[in-house]
Parts: structure tokens; sequence; C-alpha cells
């Protein structure tokens, strides 16, 4: 029998690196799954239309891609609150590549039963998810 392995929790803590990419199809994919087919997620031409540089990642899909960097770590059954603003759109070029994010985080707050991690989500040098935070059981 095999014994789990309870990371530390402590303040000042970091949370490993995520890094990760948003394609085309990832959007595609996505709009499916969740029924959300707004044109900004998949024509250039309508993103335009409404003063987007081009086509957008859903923010529900970058903020649920972005929470790996907790869930890989500690598990989703330890997610116990998220906040988040949605700072800036991701946008997601039709290059064959797609666009790169990465998050970085680390342990802000710690009590008897829960703790409060601070993470950060960038696309390059744009902060696309800030006042992101997760509350984790302990």
């Amino acid at each position: 029998m095999s014994e789990q392995i309870t990371p530390t929790i402590e303040v000042g803590t970091e949370v490993p690196l995520l890094e990760f990419t948003l394609t085309r199809t990832d959007l595609v994919r996505y709009a499916a799954a969740s029924g959300d087919f707004n044109a900004i997620h998949h024509s250039d031409h309508a993103a335009r239309q409404v003063e987007l540089p081009g086509v957008v990642a859903h923010g529900m899909l970058t903020l649920g891609s972005s929470l790996r960097a907790v869930t890989d770590w500690l598990g989703v059954d330890r997610i116990a609150s998220i906040g988040v603003r949605f700072s800036k759109p991701v946008v997601v070029p039709d290059d064959g590549v797609g666009a790169h994010l990465t998050v970085t985080g680390s342990v802000t707050e710690v009590a008897d039963d829960q703790a409060t991690i601070a993470l950060e989500t960038r696309c390059g040098d744009e902060k696309v998810l800030t006042a992101f935070t997760v509350g984790v059981r302990r």
C-alpha cells in the first residue's frame, strides 16, 4: 500500500509553475462542451467588430486551465473557494501555435483549516488573470 504525500502548505510556499498553450482547436472543443459559441471565440472578423485584436479564449477556459496549478499540486478536492479578475483577454492566433500562458503563485495566508493561495496568469507579458485567489482546505 502506498502512502500519499501531502505537500507542505506554509506562508511563502510557491505553487509549482504551470505552463500551457491554448489553440483555436481548444476553443472549438470548449465551445462544444460549454455551449458558448459566441463568434469572438472563433472568428477574427467578429472579434474585430467589437474592437478585440482577434479571436479570444473563453474566460472560463482560461480560468479552469489556470486552476490546474493548484489542482495538479494539491488535488481538486482541496479547493474551497476561488476569486479572480479577468484583466485582459487571451488572444489566440490562428498560427498553429496558439497562446502560451504561465501561472505562478504562492501561499499568502494559513489558518487552522484553510490556506489562501494568490495566483497570477500571464500570456506573454500581459497579466490576464489577476486578484486571483484560491482557498484550499489543509
